[in-house]
């Protein structure tokens, strides 16, 4: 996805900037402004926070609305609230997966598997997108606290490299 979207910006790396930021918290646009849900973001926190000029976050959104593509795509996204820091304050647990190939189909579903065999629920599971993540994860936030003697059979699953439990 990350691909498709950056050849749109690859003379301006300050703007593409802008831009995976958007798309990493799910900030959408809508007319000259940028949205996280229904709360209006200023141009000047976005700058702050993305690490850019806040010019360069208004050249983004004039790129942006200046191509149909990117305005359909920019204006559908939305926020994901994130459980996993949450998780033990309700007694929760939350696995930590770092895949050995994050492109490799199957890993969400063994690690279902094994939890679904152990009669725990699974409440939210959240992948970071390979393509605008660094290094992408898989977190699982389960509504019961996993015991220690699964641990050995999530990190056997199919395509994890490691497993760490909150």
């Amino acid at each position: 996805m990350w691909d498709k979207i950056a050849n749109y910006f690859e003379k301006y790396p300050s703007q593409a900037k802008v831009a995976r930021y958007l798309l990493r918290y799910g900030l959408r646009i809508d007319r000259d402004h940028v949205f996280c849900g229904d709360v209006r973001i200023a141009d000047s926190s976005l700058a702050r926070a993305a690490g850019v000029d806040r010019r360069v976050v208004k050249s983004t959104l004039e790129t942006i609305k200046g191509d149909p593509t990117l305005l359909k795509f920019f204006s559908q996204l939305q926020p994901t609230n994130h459980l996993k820091n949450a998780a033990s304050a309700m007694g929760w647990s939350a696995i930590e997966i770092v895949p050995t190939d994050a492109h490799e189909p199957g890993i969400i579903s063994s690690v279902a598997e094994i939890l679904s065999r152990s009669q725990i629920s699974i409440r939210q599971a959240i992948v970071d997108d390979p393509m605008t993540s660094e290094e992408p994860k898989l977190f699982i936030v389960t509504e019961s606290q996993v015991p220690s003697d699964l641990i050995p059979l999530i990190r056997q699953s199919k395509g994890v490299k490691g497993v760490t439990i909150y």
